[in-house]
């Protein structure tokens, strides 16, 4: 049974239900419960915290296997067990401007809906409606505070979280973990011979070029003018190496118009596989460091820290 229902942020009317094998919830009482979960959901400002507030109490008055809630941004968040009967709902908020869309919830369970259970679950979206906005309203705000606003990559902060992360991550499963920093080259000239804005459009343009060709999985940050760094997981120096050298080949065939102009840039990468004993500190520290040496060698290379000894480091054939 599938139905699509718009949930505006007018209070649904309580309505007695008797839902099967439950007892029968008087208006007052559903009045009052209804009141209790408002102020449960605004305990927190969580996403899936408030989502699990809301399927427990739910859960209490209508026999629900399974809830899915997919966010305007297509997260999906999935609560017990999905099953074969299910019922959707749209959810919004009306405003001066309109609905404003707050994404959907699906249930689920393994025998159909009954009608008066269909108006209970309405009944409880409605005090949903504002705790779930001001979640998805501080979950933007905290994205927002992770990325840089003029490449829309992470910036430092976010780049500070994941690191501790991945390195949790590969640890805990024994998984191999890289990192590339790079560096455009010389790019105080492009500054200095068409302006900051041009600038700009090289930096958004390098950009565009690491994450086009480093994988859905890769974490790419802006760490500082024209510096990147990227998190490479389940990847060790020598796959870290490949993918460094097709970065930089791909940096290095841009051509970015300003004024009518056509400029284009180079790139050197270091590279650095994580070590039993590394830290995002001392990780970053070695890849920087064959940063560094790929400079002193003559720019527009990568230099793999861990391959250093064999001398591992390519330059474009121009």
């Amino acid at each position: 049974m599938v139905t699509s229902v718009q949930i505006s942020s007018r209070p649904n009317k309580a309505k007695e239900v008797i839902a099967p094998s439950r007892i029968a919830v008087p208006q007052q009482d559903l009045s009052d419960e209804l009141f209790r979960l408002t102020q449960r959901l605004q305990t927190s400002l969580e996403l899936e915290q408030v989502l699990e507030i809301f399927f427990q109490q739910l859960q209490q008055h209508v026999n629900i296997g399974g809830m899915v809630y997919t966010s305007p941004c297509k997260q999906h968040i999935k609560l017990g067990r999905p099953n074969i009967h299910h019922v959707d709902y749209q959810l919004s908020r009306q405003t001066a401007e309109g609905d404003d869309g707050l994404g959907s919830i699906v249930f689920s369970r393994a025998k159909r809906f009954a009608e008066h259970e269909l108006i209970l679950i309405e009944s409880f979206l409605g005090p949903l409606i504002y705790p779930l906005r001001n979640s998805l309203l501080y979950r933007q705000a905290l994205a927002a505070a992770m990325c840089d606003p003029l490449t829309q990559t992470g910036n430092r902060a976010a780049m500070s979280n994941a690191l501790q992360r991945e390195i949790q991550l590969a640890n805990r499963y024994q998984q191999a973990l890289s990192m590339m920093v790079i560096d455009i080259d010389h790019f105080k000239s492009v500054n200095d011979n068409y302006g900051h804005a041009a600038g700009d459009d090289v930096i958004c343009n390098v950009a565009k070029a690491i994450t086009t060709v480093c994988r859905e999985t890769d974490l790419t940050f802006r760490f500082g003018g024209e510096e990147f760094v990227v998190l490479l997981n389940k990847t060790d120096a020598a796959g870290a190496r490949v993918i460094a050298e097709r970065v930089r080949r791909h940096i290095a065939s841009l051509n970015t118009q300003s004024d009518q102009h056509a400029i284009s840039v180079t790139a050197s990468i270091g590279t650095a596989e994580l070590n039993q004993d590394d830290n995002g500190e001392s990780l970053f520290e070695r890849a920087d460091s064959a940063l560094y040496k790929a400079k002193q060698q003559g720019r527009n290379q990568v230099v793999s820290y861990d391959l250093m000894d064999n001398v591992q480091h390519s330059l474009l054939e121009m």
